[in-house]
Formats: C-alpha cells, sequence, structure tokens
C-alpha cells in the first residue's frame, strides 16, 4: 500500500501531526502547495478548522486532486474548539470523486492559550500509532 502525507497548519500543530504519521509510514509529511503527482492508496490530509469550515487553501488542495491518482483520503488535524473537519473534507472529496476512509485521527491544539502545549508528546505519540493501525 502506498501513502502520501499533505498538511495544511497556521499554527504547526497539524505539522507536527503530519510529520510523526509520515515517519512511520516512510513517506516525507508535505504541505499542501506539494500537489499530488505520483499515484497513492490512501492519501492522509491534515487540516484544522478556521472560522468554523476548513480553510479555502484546503478546499482548494482537495478540488485540485485526480481521482486516478488517488485512492482515498484518510483525514486528521488539531482544533481547538471544533473536532472533526470530516463532514467539510468529504464534502470536497465527492466533488472529485475521491472517497473518504471512515477512519481518521483528531487531537486538541492550541489556540490562543486554549489547551496550552497541545498537541503534546502523548498527542504525537497517538497520531503516529494510528498511522502504524494503517500498515
Amino acid at each position: 500500500m502506498t501513502f502520501a502525507v499533505r498538511y495544511y497548519t497556521k499554527t504547526g500543530n497539524t505539522k507536527r501531526l503530519a510529520e510523526a504519521m509520515a515517519k512511520e509510514l516512510g513517506v516525507e509529511a508535505l504541505p499542501i502547495s506539494q500537489p499530488v503527482t505520483e499515484q497513492v492508496d490512501v492519501l492522509l490530509l491534515g487540516n484544522s478548522y478556521y472560522a468554523f469550515n476548513i480553510d479555502p487553501e484546503v478546499r482548494d488542495f482537495v478540488q485540485s486532486l485526480d481521482k486516478n491518482l488517488v485512492g482515498k483520503i484518510i483525514n486528521f488535524g488539531s482544533a481547538a474548539m471544533l473536532n472533526s473537519t470530516y463532514k467539510k473534507v468529504k464534502a470536497e472529496a465527492d466533488k472529485v470523486g475521491i472517497p473518504m476512509d471512515e477512519r481518521e485521527f483528531h487531537c486538541k491544539g492550541e489556540f490562543k492559550g486554549i489547551h496550552k502545549g497541545r498537541p503534546n508528546a502523548d498527542d504525537v505519540k497517538a497520531a503516529a500509532d494510528f498511522a502504524r493501525s494503517l500498515l
């Protein structure tokens, strides 16, 4: 099974999770500014809520994906307030015909003092464990 990891972050929290996951999968975590140009079975896509929605850059990234290159998407991320962005990402993935795996990983993320220090070492380990479970 082949994997790719892409992420969008404003604070660096989701990048930390992406790097832990990518290390377990033997791939490089790249920002969504780097398109998926190789065929992959699973794209792990890291993102978060910003103003109660996914960032327009995440929406545009998903819309740019080629369904002939990406088998399915697994959602992950961190957030201070809301948790899963699954439904928002799935709505975009449905538009381009890429299925979403029901499995996902989310943890608390620090934002303006809320959930200070998160994601912490335990969260990063949990992200790595989640990625390992996909192998």
